[in-house]
């Protein structure tokens, strides 16, 4: 089975839930660049700091900067056997980029009807403070409107709103159409069918890494 692996898909198709179930499965850190740049800059690290500025002033990370620190969290010793790379490379540069210093065993693509991405992250709610993501109507707090792990209120992010998704899908087409050809072409693309439960997914997923 394939270790070094890159989902891909849009907001809302359940990437994060099976990168972390995955992971778990191979023995290998499921990383998203959301979380590495958030590790660097509270771990201070030289490039940690250059990004806390640019996050600070509520920009994006430049891809050069993002690429880096990612370089140097796969050189970490728990990455040498393998990693799951959640929802990175985002566009056809930063694959290219990543392709100078890692080799991508498998790329997974999960593919689902953009309506029922709009559904899901309307229903999604995420705890400000551990960062633990519900789903009203697949994965719901024990108690209604609050973290099971730590009591705390939970919100909507704003970028889960209807209108935002409906933003975020067509940024998400137009920039990745390229990047699935250009992983078909080296016959790494594979992918999944995102509709169902977690576990008909994941069973998926499994097959298409084999």
């Amino acid at each position: 089975m394939a270790h070094r692996i890159v989902f891909l898909g849009p907001p809302g198709a359940g990437k994060g839930t099976q990168a972390a179930r995955i992971a778990k499965e191979l023995g290998v850190p499921h990383l998203s660049t959301g979380d590495i740049l958030r590790a660097a800059v509270a771990a201070k690290t030289p490039l940690g700091l250059r990004a806390e500025g640019y996050m600070a002033a509520g920009a994006l990370v430049p891809d050069e900067l993002v690429l880096e620190i990612l370089h140097e969290r796969l050189e970490q010793p728990d990455a040498r056997g393998g990693y799951l790379l959640d929802g990175f490379p985002r566009n056809h540069a930063q694959a290219e980029e990543l392709g100078k210093f890692s080799h991508v065993d498998r790329v997974i693509s999960f593919e689902i009807a953009p309506e029922v991405v709009v559904r899901r992250l309307s229903e999604r709610l995420t705890c400000p403070k551990c960062h633990a993501v519900y789903n009203l109507s697949t994965n719901p707090p024990k108690v209604p409107g609050r973290c099971d792990h730590d009591g705390t209120e939970l919100v909507q992010r704003p970028d889960d709103r209807a209108e935002a998704v409906t933003t975020r899908l067509k940024v998400y087409a137009e920039q990745t159409a390229p990047l699935l050809e250009y992983y078909r072409k080296r016959h790494l693309l594979r992918t999944v069918d995102a509709h169902g439960s977690p576990d008909e997914v994941a069973a998926r997923v499994r097959r298409a890494l084999e």
